[in-house]
């Protein structure tokens, strides 16, 4: 099983195992990860899931597609590697995939 590391705005560190077919998002839900909101339940239609992919991934992620670009419009602090985590599928290949929580106002 994958693991994924979560790093909360608060620089709280937690590294999950997230079961393949699930997205990041759902890891975070399931395990208590402080910021990862997902209020629309990873309909991508809220932004409330909003991370920053660590710049050693951001390449080894499936790019967003226009729908993921039009919601981060929306989000607080959006950067170049702002990514919404409920359109991250885990896969066996985002083993130690590593995320930080965007800041929630």
């Amino acid at each position: 099983m994958p693991k994924i590391v979560y790093i909360e705005a608060d620089g709280t560190r937690k590294e999950l195992q997230v079961e393949v077919g699930y997205t990041v998002m759902e890891g975070a839900t399931m395990n208590g990860v402080e910021g990862v909101e997902a209020e629309c339940g990873g309909a991508c239609s809220c932004a409330t899931c909003h991370v920053y992919v660590d710049e050693s991934w951001v390449l080894k992620i499936p790019e967003m597609d226009g729908m993921e670009d039009s919601m981060l419009e929306a989000a607080v602090e959006r950067k170049k590697n702002s990514r919404l985590t409920c359109q991250i599928q885990v896969t066996e290949e985002l083993d130690g995939l590593i995320v930080t929580v965007a800041p929630i106002y």
